[in-house]
C-alpha cells in the first residue's frame, strides 16, 4: 500500500486506503496557521491583483531588501524562492553527486531532493521518545560525508533540539569541512523564536532554509527563503528559474514580513492550545512528543487510532514515511478550538471502543 508523501490534500489518502470519504473532513495533516492569512492580505489583494498583466521581479528586490532588514544581514545573504520546496531542491543541485547526511526523523522531500539530484544519502536516526541530537554518534560521521541535514524546529516531532548541542555541530561540521543545511521552517511558532541566521557572518558552511506559508497560512502562494553566504546564493540563484517566484506572492511577502502582531497572537493561540491537548492526552494515558511549535506527534501503538479517526471525518498525519516512526506515531496540527474539540472527542471515541496502547 503506497500513502501519500505529504499533509494535505485528503482525497488521495482516503483513495490509499480504500476509506470512503465523508462528505465533512477537519485536516489535521497540514501545518498551517489556525488563524489564517493576516487580514492585510485580504484587504489589498484588488491592489495585489492588478500586477499580474506584468512579469514579476526575477530578483525580487524589495522582498529580499525586507527580509535582510529583519534578519539583519546584508541583502547578497538573501535568496528568494518560490516556497521551501524550491528551496530544497536548489539546494540539492548545489550537492549534485556529493554525499549528504540526513538527522532522522525529517522531512522527506530533503532524501527525495537530493536523489533526484544524484547525491548519495544517508542517514542517521534519532532514538524515540526524546530524539535528541546525539552528537557522540554523529560527529565521528561529519568527516565523511559533504553536507547535513538538519530541521529545527524539527518536523515530524515539533521539537526544537538543543541550542548548545546545534552549536557544537555547527562548529564540528566546519571542522569537518561539512555544510550544514538548517530548516527553521517552523521556527516563527516558537515562543522566543530563536534562529541560527546570526551565526551566518560567522559560519560561512551554514545554510538557512525559512518558509513564508506555514506562519501566515499562505500555502496556495509558495514563499520561502534561503539565508547563506554570498557567494553561496550566488552559486544557488544559477539553478533557480526566472519569474520562480509570481507577483502576488512577492506582494503578500512584504505585507507579512510586517505583521508582527499576527505572529504574537499566534504564538500565544499555540501556546494555550497545546496546554489543553497535551493535558488531554495525559489524562488518556498517551504518549506525545515534546513539541515547541503547532503540531506534535501521539504515539498509537495499536495501529487503530489513525483508521478510526478517519472514517470519522479526522484526518491526522501517517508517519509511515518517516524513517524510525513506521506508523507507531500520528501527527496532528494545532488548529481551530473548535476543531481541537472535535479531535479530542475522536480520541474518546476512540478509546471507549476498547483500543489498547
Amino acid at each position: 500500500m503506497s500513502l501519500p508523501t505529504h499533509g494535505s490534500n485528503p482525497h488521495f489518502l482516503y483513495e490509499a486506503l480504500k476509506i470512503e470519504m465523508p462528505d465533512s473532513v477537519l485536516d489535521f495533516s497540514a501545518n498551517i496557521n489556525p488563524l489564517g492569512p493576516p487580514s492585510r492580505i485580504k484587504e489589498r489583494w484588488a491592489e495585489f491583483f492588478e500586477g499580474i498583466v506584468q512579469y514579476p521581479d526575477p530578483h525580487a528586490v524589495e522582498l529580499t531588501r525586507s527580509i535582510a532588514k529583519k534578519e539583519a544581514l546584508p541583502e547578497p545573504y538573501v535568496l528568494v524562492g518560490n516556497g521551501g520546496a524550491e528551496i530544497i531542491m536548489l539546494v540539492a543541485n548545489l550537492l549534485a553527486n556529493q554525499k549528504v547526511l540526513i538527522i532522522q526523523p525529517a522531512f522527506a522531500e530533503y532524501a527525495e531532493a537530493c536523489l533526484a539530484a544524484g547525491c548519495a544519502v544517508d542517514f542517521h536516526q534519532l532514538d524515540a521518545p526524546g530524539w535528541h541530537l546525539d552528537l557522540d554518534r554523529l560527529i565521528p560521521r561529519l568527516l565523511d560525508y559533504d553536507a547535513i541535514f538538519l530541521c529545527t524546529p524539527n518536523n515530524p516531532t515539533g521539537i526544537s533540539f538543543k541550542r548548545e548541542a546545534v552549536m557544537e555541530l555547527i562548529n564540528e561540521c566546519q571542522k569537518a569541512d561539512c555544510l550544514v543545511v538548517i530548516d527553521e521552517a517552523f521556527y516563527d511558532f516558537t515562543e522566543d523564536a530563536f534562529t541560527y541566521a546570526s551565526l551566518l557572518t560567522q559560519f560561512p558552511h551554514l545554510f538557512i532554509l525559512r518558509s513564508l506559508t506555514k506562519i501566515f497560512a499562505i500555502p496556495g502562494l509558495r514563499l520561502g527563503y534561503l539565508l547563506a553566504a554570498p557567494d553561496i546564493i550566488s552559486r544557488v540563484k544559477t539553478y533557480k528559474p526566472h519569474w520562480s517566484v509570481n507577483h502576488l506572492a512577492l506582494e503578500v511577502g512584504k505585507i507579512c514580513l510586517e505583521e508582527e502582531a499576527y505572529i504574537s497572537k499566534t504564538r500565544q493561540y499555540i501556546q494555550v492550545q497545546k496546554q489543553i491537548l497535551f493535558q488531554f492526552y495525559e489524562e488518556q494515558g498517551l504518549m506525545v512528543s515534546d513539541s515547541s511549535v503547532n503540531f506534535y506527534l501521539v504515539k498509537d501503538e495499536s495501529l487503530t487510532l489513525f483508521p478510526f479517526l478517519l472514517k470519522k471525518g479526522i484526518v491526522p498525519r501517517h508517519t509511515n514515511n518517516f524513517p524510525g516512526l513506521g506508523g507507531l506515531w500520528l501527527r496532528f496540527a494545532v488548529k481551530s478550538e473548535r476543531d481541537n474539540e472535535a479531535l479530542m472527542e475522536g480520541v474518546r471515541q476512540w478509546r471507549k471502543q476498547g483500543s489498547v496502547l
